[in-house]
């Protein structure tokens, strides 16, 4: 009798628990590029707003590089595809073409 593979039955499992911490990396990246976002600087003199939105896209960027080391492990690409990764990806994207216009 032939039934699923052992790996077919852990990788439900598996792909729940790698989801997680993927998941929370990629909620952190969304808050920091929100944050990105949203700080407005009065002027050209506002160093305070200024150094919030670099701070802001350093988070989001070292978020997307945390999951996309954690990706580039080799259970975690067997068990999650790599559309699971697009939006820290995307969100990194934002944060770096904030972080090159300036504000």
């Amino acid at each position: 009798m032939t039934g699923p593979s052992p790996v077919d039955d852990d990788r439900g499992c598996l792909r729940a628990v790698l989801a997680v911490p993927l998941t929370l990396l990629t909620l952190i990246a969304a808050y920091f590029c929100w944050t990105a976002l949203t700080i407005t600087p009065s002027g050209a003199w506002d160093d305070d707003a200024h150094a919030g939105i670099t701070l802001s896209c350093v988070l989001t960027l070292a978020s997307t590089a945390t999951a996309a080391a954690l990706w580039l492990a080799p259970s975690t690409r067997r068990a999650l595809p790599w559309q699971w990764l697009l939006p820290a990806l995307l969100l990194g994207t934002v944060a770096a073409t904030r972080w090159a216009v300036g504000g």
